[in-house]
């Protein structure tokens, strides 16, 4: 049996705002096209987070966004790389520090240098 999983609010809110910074950096940048993804194989696996990945296929860079259930209300993120496994080491924004505004300035700093 094939237990469906549905979206949190925290993800979906994610979602609206990845989208917004997607777009603007679509708009400012010609040379990133960053691809995003969701994943929610973690919950599959009994792991209470979901999962959003950020790439830039011509750098081969990654930003992992976690949404752990654990800690509500925080985004923990990390800088890697498309074919690298993710470190320990994320490092933690406040939801209510969290905006388009963050994640354009991430993903134009991170994926630019």
């Amino acid at each position: 049996m094939d237990k469906k999983i549905s979206a949190n609010p925290a993800l979906l809110s994610l979602s609206e705002v990845a989208s917004e910074a997607h777009l603007r950096i679509q708009q400012n940048f010609a040379d990133i096209n960053p691809v995003i993804g969701v994943m929610q194989g973690m919950r599959r696996m009994g792991i209470p987070a979901d999962v959003m990945s950020i790439d830039c296929l011509q750098t081969r860079k990654r930003i992992l966004i976690v949404l752990h259930d654990k800690h509500p209300g925080l985004i923990q993120y990390q800088y890697t790389f498309i074919d690298q496994d993710p470190g320990d080491d994320y490092q933690a924004v406040k939801n209510t520090d969290f905006n388009a505004d963050v994640l354009y300035h991430w993903i134009s700093e991170y994926f630019m240098k």
